[in-house]
């Protein structure tokens, strides 16, 4: 039994030290993703080792100290998603419907014919926009029962799992479909004009995940990502960036981009949120994100029941806030030295 956990317990702790070789292969981008899962296997084996374990002998004593101290690690890296955490966004608590606004974003799943359970959930939580992303012609021909309600829309159908489409109750002003790195991977930007005449900004991405069957490197993915981030940071009006974005919240890129773009992840201090997999509940994270400048305050933020798709879709309701500009200012994530140096060499590499 010991042989055992010292297998397991020197395997966890070398998973959690991967991701810390900043290639962009996916063999050490993978093992960002279950990072929870880590923390649970780890602290198991410290805890029955601390049973099993003969002190008196210095590798025992040595073992479970290397243990003890990745629980610690991971530990850390986790805290943030934990309820536990202080919220980097803050909840409003007088709302105004008309400088509020609602997104439901979902990764469809090619494959899935399911329509009508997406439309009930539309029907139900009745957002002002609907990002939706792998819409192919099938999907796009079924949703057309979307176009009555929504007006304004932003339709790239794709049969090469990347296709996106945008519906929207709320205006749409100077909409465009963009190809930043690769032919073939749209996104969406558009402004977004709310029912009192203020205008934000909204990106809506998915980009290509590092995995051997569809790029074995994170770099093109990296690249998008941290590309949005530099128009974010540039923009003086609100902006929502949401999406696929194929890398979990506490990952290394993700951070970056949140440093780099000055954005708030609603989800700290208040969950993982894990949308992929559906069918796995044990092997679950989150890859579908919604980030917001400091300009909105959380009203809302739900994870949807599964609507047949490998994803489970997210909603969320944003408000516009005076206070929120200057009161989460310090929210953001510190852009340490060398954090743009990093940004730009990154998109460098797909130029």
């Amino acid at each position: 039994m010991k042989t055992f956990l010292f297998i397991v317990g020197y395997l966890f702790v070398l998973f959690s030290l991967i991701p810390l070789v900043r290639s962009d292969n996916w063999i050490f981008r993978i093992f960002e993703y279950p990072r929870f899962q880590k923390l649970i296997i780890t602290l198991t084996v410290f805890l029955s080792f601390l049973w099993l374990g003969d002190f008196s002998k210095t590798h025992d004593l040595v073992f479970a100290s290397i243990l003890g101290c990745n629980v610690f690690y991971l530990c850390y890296q986790v805290f943030p998603y934990t309820v536990m955490a202080r919220g980097q966004m803050k909840r409003t608590k007088v709302q105004a419907s008309e400088r509020t606004v609602s997104l439901l974003i979902c990764n469809v799943f090619q494959d899935n014919k399911n329509v009508e359970a997406l439309l009930d959930q539309v029907q139900q939580y009745d957002p002002d926009m609907v990002l939706l992303v792998e819409v192919n012609s099938y999907w796009d021909t079924k949703l057309r029962a979307l176009h009555g309600a929504y007006h304004h829309r932003v339709l790239s159908p794709l049969e090469n799992t990347y296709g996106m489409s945008l519906y929207s109750k709320l205006e749409l002003v100077d909409p465009s479909v963009k190809y930043l790195v690769e032919r073939g991977i749209p996104s969406i930007h558009t402004k977004v004009k709310l029912s009192n005449g203020e205008v934000i900004q909204l990106f809506g991405l998915h980009p290509e995940p590092p995995v051997p069957n569809e790029n074995p490197r994170s770099t093109e993915r990296d690249a998008e990502i941290l590309l949005i981030a530099k128009k974010a940071e540039k923009l003086k009006m609100p902006v929502i960036v949401a999406g696929d974005l194929n890398d979990v919240a506490w990952s290394y890129t993700t951070e970056l981009f949140l440093k780099v773009s000055g954005l708030l992840d609603p989800r700290r201090g208040r969950g993982f949120y894990n949308t992929f997999h559906v069918k796995y509940p044990l092997m679950r994270w989150p890859l579908d994100h919604v980030f917001c400048s400091k300009h909105f305050r959380l009203v809302e933020l739900k994870r949807l029941p599964d609507m047949g798709s490998d994803h489970f879709p997210m909603f969320i309701s944003l408000q516009l806030s005076r206070e929120a500009a200057v009161d989460q200012e310090k929210e953001k994530l510190d852009k340490e030295p060398g954090a743009e140096r990093v940004a730009k060499e990154k998109i460098r590499k797909v130029a």
